[in-house]
């Protein structure tokens, strides 16, 4: 006989425990066999309980079902992501050479989608691009212009109905901030993942493995991003874009795990990306500022040292016009310290056309500051 459940009053083999010498007592009554006694309880239990139904019937007494509904407000992350979701789309290329996979999002309701040049540039040159929306619905896209030195490209596909997503301001985000990510990590479609602004203008520089590298002024966040969100949304509380998921820094291969995400994804603000997209559409390419010099990737001391090169310097571009030559080590610019000439050519994109910045540079013991006055790059291929 198992034991589980067993009544205290019921031993192990069945039999009615024997009674405490502290409380056997002797009694002249006739002991009522044990079998009759658990009939009598099992009889009163079945009385018992239906009486007590009749009770409750007799009063008329209804048991409610309560069904409880969920609120949620409209700048909460289910509400916010209701209504930015439809607007973002997965974006699949296939060429001779294999595939990849990003993510989107519409700019304007005739059909014009804003992403990374990576996620679409094995297909610029022979391939097809196929644009996925929520509601299930495949469309064929076509590039209408990228620009590697943003990463960033526009596509576009035959609807005139799109829900197109309103554009934020990225200068006035603050560290802290709540952010939402929108996209197809893994090809995963729909993706919500949340997090907070960690830091602004961080110089990231990412390559396409195709000789072209994109300079960053990005927008740092916390919120999952991984290989696939490439292209979407990173939105504010008012579900505003403010930056385009573009890279992910990994750990990947310094430890040889996987790479994802470690928390640390960062995005091309939305000011710079809405100004690229518009010379796209207009006219197919994108050009970014320049001060007119070339600098040394290799240089491993403290700034950006322009490259010893006898073409280092563009002639009669901004440096040229200020004094700068080759072997000159740039400190910083607008006041800002330079440790790398990374960090230079972010800082340097960061700004438009016809802005005047400020260069600290170095020349042997020689430290000066001139104004520059930044060109478009096109300037380059015009000489």
């Amino acid at each position: 006989m198992s034991t589980e459940n067993t009544p205290w009053w019921i031993s192990a083999d069945g039999s009615p425990l024997p009674s405490s010498p502290s409380t056997r007592r002797r009694s002249s009554r006739r002991a009522v066999p044990f079998n009759i006694a658990i009939t009598m309880a099992l009889i009163a239990g079945i009385v018992g309980s239906l009486l007590g139904r009749n009770i409750l019937t007799s009063h008329n007494t209804g048991l409610i079902s309560v069904s409880s509904t969920v609120e949620r407000k409209p700048d909460s992350i289910a509400g916010i992501a209701a209504r930015v979701s439809p607007a973002v789309v997965s974006i699949s290329v296939t060429t001779s050479n294999g595939g990849d996979t990003g993510s989107g999002f519409f700019i304007n309701s005739n059909g014009y989608i804003l992403t990374n040049n990576h996620v679409v540039a094995a297909a610029a040159t022979g391939g097809n691009i196929s644009v996925n929306l929520i509601n299930g619905k495949n469309y064929a896209a076509k590039i209408i212009g990228r620009d590697s030195s943003y990463d960033l490209a526009v596509l576009k596909i035959d609807v005139t109905d799109a829900p197109a997503l309103t554009l934020g301001d990225s200068d006035k985000v603050q560290v802290g901030d709540n952010v939402i990510a929108i996209g197809s990590p893994l090809g995963l479609a729909g993706t919500v993942t949340s997090g907070i602004i960690s830091a602004k203008n961080r110089a990231v520089t990412s390559g396409s493995g195709t000789g072209e590298s994109s300079f960053i002024n990005a927008i740092q966040t916390d919120a999952a991003i991984n290989p696939g969100n490439s292209g979407g949304p990173l939105v504010d509380q008012s579900g505003a874009v403010i930056g385009v998921n573009s890279a992910i820094a990994s750990m990947g291969a310094v430890y040889g795990s996987q790479a994802g995400s470690i928390g640390l994804g960062f995005a091309i603000p939305i000011n710079q990306a809405r100004k690229t997209a518009d010379q796209l559409i207009k006219n197919g390419t994108a050009t970014y500022p320049i001060v007119g010099m070339s600098l040394d990737n290799r240089y491993t001391g403290i700034g950006a040292k322009v490259i010893d090169a006898p073409n280092a310097i563009l002639p009669g571009g901004p440096a040229a016009k200020a004094g700068l030559k080759s072997g000159d080590i740039i400190t910083a610019i607008d006041n800002k310290a330079i440790a790398s000439s990374d960090e230079a050519i972010v800082l340097i994109r960061s700004h438009n056309v016809g802005d005047r910045v400020s260069l600290t540079y170095k020349r042997g013991t020689l430290i000066k500051t001139v104004k520059v006055t930044l060109i478009a790059s096109t300037a380059y291929t015009k000489k």
